[in-house]
């Protein structure tokens, strides 16, 4: 394979990588399948399943941590604390915002069994935590208006952002500074903590929703081996290229998503062991892969670009439809095949409400945003 140049060195014009852009949204797909799916395994079809799909989080903490070092490690200097923070939430708030908005639009319709405290709750007390969530305050599960104890009621998938925030912080205020020993033991430790919660703790990494202290030990050491290992390989720099990456790594990372749960309740060091596998070698190994090559032709270029275009939208966009699906399973017992239909349209929904939310709200707010 043929060496390319160090990717220490950041050209002015800092191009996408359209392969880990391609990547991201592949991830993002992947979880919606998986969170439509994941209703039917908590009510009615017990083997059906992606078994491993809520690892798209860790996979998109690694391409983060990577994307960061290249986007702003040689910008400080002409950069400081207050312009990146303001950088990062001009690109991370809008769709958070959004996401909220829509989960408040859609609350009362998922009233169902599935969430018994919907019907009771206020559309005062609705509309308070709203603007919690608007600004990613996270909520106690003694403050709960759904019945999960989820920290953001109104559209669960932002708790990985109230981490990703703080990843962002930390790498402003002292990471950047580390030169890459100190940054490698941070990202050694942090893989013995992430070994420790998978193979000896609890068997998976499954958490970090809640806003407790079992869920934030939880969200904290999914957040610190996955974010900084991505910064730490983008600053070894040296990658090689590879032939078809984008194909072969969306293949890769499916099929690590796509793995049954491994081992019975009483060896579930065995499941540890395969997502600690999968985050501590299999991310990173991707990730180097999707950096190493780009995508040939003008189809698979817009493909990449749209992929990671509406990676982000469908995040954010996905799990309040999900809470009204969920609640008409729980109150129709229907099976996946039955429900064929209507897990379609919230497949496509999604795609649909996410492109419009990008290309009429997210984009047109960030490009105004930059003004300032």
């Amino acid at each position: 394979m043929k060496k390319i140049e160090n990717l220490s060195y950041v050209t002015q014009s800092k191009p996408h990588y359209e392969i880990l852009d391609g990547l991201r949204g592949v991830a993002a797909i992947m979880i919606l399948i998986y969170h439509i799916l994941e209703t039917h395994t908590i009510f009615t079809d017990k083997n059906l399943i992606i078994g491993h799909g809520y690892l798209a989080v860790d996979f998109f903490f690694v391409l983060s941590g990577f994307v960061i070092g290249y986007a702003y490690d040689d910008r400080w200097g002409k950069m400081n604390f207050k312009t990146f923070i303001k950088r990062r939430l001009f690109r991370l708030h809008p769709m958070v915002i959004f996401g909220m908005l829509f989960g408040a639009i859609l609350f009362y319709f998922g009233a169902s069994e599935a969430f018994p405290l919907v019907a009771g709750t206020p559309v005062w007390k609705m509309l308070f935590y709203l603007l919690l969530g608007m600004l990613l305050i996270p909520t106690p599960p003694s403050a709960d208006i759904r019945g999960w104890e989820e920290m953001h009621t109104l559209d669960a998938p932002a708790w990985s952002l109230f981490f990703e925030y703080i990843a962002n912080i930390l790498y402003a205020l002292f990471i950047r500074r580390f030169s890459k020993i100190a940054l490698a033991v941070l990202v050694f430790l942090s893989a013995c903590a992430t070994v420790y919660l998978t193979v000896f703790a609890r068997g998976d990494v499954s958490g970090g929703w809640s806003f407790n202290v079992e869920h934030l030990s939880i969200g904290f050491t999914r957040l610190f081996y996955p974010f900084f290992a991505g910064l730490l390989l983008y600053r070894l720099g040296k990658l090689t290229h590879v032939k078809n990456a984008f194909l072969w790594c969306s293949l890769l990372l499916i099929a690590v998503f796509v793995v049954p749960h491994i081992g019975a309740k009483e060896h579930s060091w065995m499941n540890g062991l395969y997502e600690a596998a999968m985050i501590i070698i299999v991310f990173p190994f991707i990730v180097y892969l999707g950096a190493s090559s780009t995508v040939k032709g003008k189809y698979a270029s817009k493909l990449c670009k749209f992929l990671g275009d509406i990676s982000y939208p469908v995040y954010l966009v996905n799990y309040p439809l999900i809470y009204v699906y969920t609640g008409w399973i729980k109150d129709t017992g229907y099976t996946f095949a039955q429900a064929l239909p209507q897990a379609l349209m919230v497949f496509v929904g999604t795609l649909v409400i996410s492109y419009a939310a990008l290309k009429l709200y997210d984009e047109p707010i960030r490009k105004w945003l930059k003004r300032f």
